[in-house]
């Protein structure tokens, strides 16, 4: 009896622990949640004013998860988001609120962060892992003129310009940001465009969106995600392609 009594207990509880394995594992994958993204019945003119209509159908998203800095107000910043894509790319439109933009520095290369600019991060194959000095996935910031840096190696930014088209149209403090978003995997080679994926149906793409807020500070005051992301650390979208979400393109 004892020992039947023994084996009892041993079941419920390898029972119980099933249980919470399940319920830890799904609390785990919630920052890769899903969001299905439209097909462009028309083609996506890169102009700034979003006037096709896969805009009208496409959903917002907010961006408003704090990576860095300090606590912010609308008054101060305000962002969302759509996307949809078509045969040849992925395509983003942001809308940005913020009363004071910055673009300091002549030099694309230099000091990129600390300006006012919009991260796009992509992961064509939706892997996750690290790709601080690799393109297992981009962290691509695209600045107030256009220009697109990312990181090939430690210390040796280089600009991104091909992989990424953009224009901006700014009314009073509202910045309207149109992307057309080439895809390229993970044997991407820079000055290499052979490794370009074209988009498909039911592809999953690893996404993240993120914008850098400097008013008047040397350094940016604020990093803001689409993504919450759990700890201390939560500016390392830049190198953990584990925080992004996962998006689906569908007919």
């Amino acid at each position: 009896m004892l020992i039947k009594n023994l084996l009892d207990i041993m079941k419920i509880k390898y029972f119980n622990y099933l249980i919470l394995s399940s319920i830890l594992f799904l609390s785990c994958n919630t920052s890769r949640d899903l969001k299905e993204v439209k097909k462009s019945k028309d083609p996506i003119v890169i102009d700034g004013f979003y006037n096709e209509s896969a805009w009208n159908d496409a959903e917002w998203h907010d961006i408003n998860n704090l990576w860095l800095g300090k606590p912010f107000t609308k008054d101060d910043f305000e962002g969302r988001y759509k996307l949809t894509w078509d045969d040849e790319a992925l395509y983003l439109l942001v809308e940005i609120k913020d009363d004071v933009l910055v673009n300091k520095f002549s030099n694309p290369l230099e000091r990129w962060w600390d300006e006012d600019c919009v991260e796009i991060f992509i992961d064509e194959d939706n892997s996750g892992g690290d790709h601080q000095f690799n393109h297992n996935a981009f962290a691509y910031h695209v600045d107030l003129e256009g220009n697109v840096v990312d990181i090939i190696a430690k210390d040796t930014p280089k600009l991104f310009n091909d992989h990424v088209i953009s224009e901006r149209v700014t009314l009073d403090n509202t910045s309207y940001w149109e992307f057309k978003i080439l895809l390229f995997n993970d044997s991407f080679t820079y000055n290499n465009l052979d490794a370009r994926v074209k988009p498909v149906a039911n592809k999953k793409i690893g996404f993240a969106l993120a914008y850098c807020d400097n008013d008047t500070s040397e350094h940016r005051e604020n990093f803001v995600g689409s993504v919450f992301v759990e700890g201390p650390d939560r500016d390392r979208g830049w190198k953990d392609a584990g925080i992004f979400e996962t998006i689906v393109l569908t007919e």
